[in-house]
């Protein structure tokens, strides 16, 4: 008996397959879109772009107005908030290149203190726009020049009537007239501290940010200068007269003039040692050095040494013009000691309050 043939089986048959194959198609595609998709998730936040993340930056405008008219000068815009207040007077120099940024000074406040170009621009900001009023500072030069140059005049100036010049002594009576070895003694102490001043301007001294006036270079020239000038035209004078207790009297005024020299250097080394190192948490303590040990008594002990190198001076020579200098040097000393050490009472209240300014044991 022949089979019975089922025609319909092979379309049933292949029916459902063709359907599993698509939907086992469809799911595996579902699962690799989720594992792509946990597989982004956990790889974390896409970063942005750097120029979307530039766009981000907050810019600030810093309106400079005049002090006196209170008027606008310029708008300094899209100042970064990292700059400082240096930057701002480069800008402000690009608009206005007569005004040099040494020359500008800048102030939060009408009657406020001139900010320093360290200060941050963000550090001043209550809003976008930061208002700073402007005054002209003058000609300025740095500290390096002016020191170099208010030292140096009274260097050469000394040398000039040490050597007599036929310009400003009689020939004849200075020929005729013997010198005494202090005059000899004087050049050479007076040059000493003059040197010493250089090299230290040149090497020990760190000048921080800023510059001053060229009107008080000239005022400190004309000082130092014209004091000088008198002083050597005295001593070195055919006529000068030797001190009255003679060679004591010169010997133990030079013998005090060089310690303070030596303490003078000393204290300034010591002084710039610190603000080289970074350290400003205390005050500056008495090493094994001797001359360091006046920081136990006074707080500006640089002024007491440098007071102490003039009135030697004058005890060695005794001359009106140097009794006369060191008096106002004295006085000049004392208050910028006394300026000094308010500052240091702000700072270093616990380790200064017993101290003198500048004269041991007046407090």
């Amino acid at each position: 008996m022949p089979k019975r043939q089922n025609p319909s089986t092979p379309e049933h048959s292949r029916g459902p397959a063709a359907d599993g194959g698509a939907l086992s198609m469809s799911h595996n595609g579902t699962r690799s879109f989720f594992t792509l998709s946990q597989l982004v998730l956990s790889a974390g936040q896409i970063k942005p772009s750097p120029a979307l993340k530039h766009s981000k930056i907050t810019y600030f405008e810093v309106e400079i107005v005049d002090v006196q008219s209170k008027k606008q000068i310029c708008i300094v815009d899209k100042v970064p908030p990292a700059s400082t207040l240096l930057d701002v007077k480069h800008k402000f120099h690009k608009a206005c290149p007569q005004l040099y940024p040494s020359r500008v000074g800048l102030q939060l406040e009408r009657n406020g203190p001139f900010l320093k170009d360290s200060v941050s621009i963000q550090s001043l900001a209550v809003s976008s726009i930061i208002t700073l009023y402007f005054t002209d500072l003058g000609q300025q030069v740095g500290w390096t020049t002016f020191f170099l140059t208010e030292y140096t005049g009274p260097l050469l100036i000394y040398l000039l009537f040490y050597i007599r010049l036929s310009t400003i002594y009689d020939q004849v009576e200075s020929r005729k007239n013997f010198r005494h070895p202090v005059v000899h003694l004087a050049c050479f102490c007076h040059c000493l501290h003059y040197i010493r001043h250089l090299l230290e301007t040149l090497f020990v001294h760190k000048f921080s940010e800023g510059h001053t006036p060229l009107k008080n270079m000239i005022k400190g020239c004309a000082f130092y200068w014209g004091f000088t000038s008198w002083i050597a035209y005295y001593i070195n004078h055919p006529r000068y007269t030797p001190p009255s207790f003679g060679h004591k009297q010169v010997s133990y005024a030079a013998l005090a003039f060089l310690m303070c020299e030596a303490g003078n250097h000393f204290i300034n080394v010591a002084l710039a040692h610190q603000t080289n190192s970074g350290n400003r948490t205390c005050f500056p303590s008495p090493t094994y050095n001797p001359f360091t040990w006046l920081f136990l008594l006074v707080s500006c002990p640089n002024y007491t040494y440098e007071a102490g190198s003039w009135i030697s001076f004058t005890v060695m020579t005794q001359t009106l013009p140097v009794g006369i200098f060191a008096f106002l040097m004295v006085i000049q000393m004392s208050l910028w000691a006394q300026k000094k050490h308010k500052l240091y009472l702000k700072r270093f209240y616990p380790e200064v309050r017993r101290k003198a300014a500048m004269i041991p044991i007046i407090f």
